[in-house]
């Protein structure tokens, strides 16, 4: 069932890493193609008509888009290795979640673009979203499911590893400290350290390298 399995994206979205990592728990063999975003592919163009944006996994000659319903298609397409719970509640609980990811994880994403009055208000929308899920989230599970990674540490893992290097990039203070979320600090080191995502996971100095960059070309188009 794997065969004609192909990946488009770019190595350093998170939201890319999150089908990535949904793949390769389940053990699926798939193509990745790189795109180079400022010159999108017809393919790319093709099979995501709508929104023209990455990721889009082909399956065969299905094209499915937007990053979390990947990680679902996938999970009901390759049933080992469950990503969803078994229990309708707490199937509605890894929904709801990946749901609050979706919409209050965007504040991670504004904090590299943002400067002044707006990268202010942008850090207090973050540390509300993670202190909303070090309270509510959680609990004493080592992962969101119990034991193991399920839809929503994949939904999160992108959010908070990725806000690790926004907040080197940007340099304006640690948000994600160890003693205010010590829940979170827990759980992002378990998953960090689970054999699958360690071993797909970008090069950090690469990364902020990277982004640094691309912050302060955004940041001069702006002045």
């Amino acid at each position: 069932m794997a065969e004609g399995v192909k990946l488009f994206g770019a190595l350093l979205s998170p939201f890319v890493y999150r089908v990535i990592w949904a793949l390769k728990l389940k053990a699926i063999p798939y193509e990745f193609i790189e795109e180079d975003l400022p010159n999108k592919s017809p393919l790319l163009l093709k099979y995501n008509p709508v929104h023209k944006k990455i990721p889009v996994l082909l399956h065969g000659d299905k094209p499915v888009c937007e990053s979390m319903v990947i990680v679902e298609y996938i999970d009901e397409m390759w049933p080992q290795n469950p990503l969803l719970p078994n229990d309708p509640y707490e199937r509605a609980l890894a929904r709801f979640w990946v749901k609050f990811a979706e919409d209050k994880g965007t504040s991670v994403w504004r904090l590299f673009r943002a400067k002044g009055e707006e990268l202010e208000n942008t850090r207090k929308e973050t540390l509300e979203m993670l202190q909303n899920v070090e309270e509510h989230g959680l609990g004493e599970k080592k992962f969101f499911g119990g034991d193991s990674i399920g839809i929503a540490d994949i939904a999160f893992g992108s959010v908070i590893y990725w806000l690790g290097l926004i907040e080197e990039v940007v340099g304006e203070g640690v948000i994600f400290e160890a003693h205010k979320f010590p829940r979170l600090h827990a759980w992002i080191q378990n998953f960090k350290q689970a054999p699958i995502i360690k071993e797909n996971l970008p090069d950090r100095g690469w990364s902020v390298t990277f982004f640094k960059r691309r912050r302060e070309a955004i940041l001069a188009a702006s002045a």
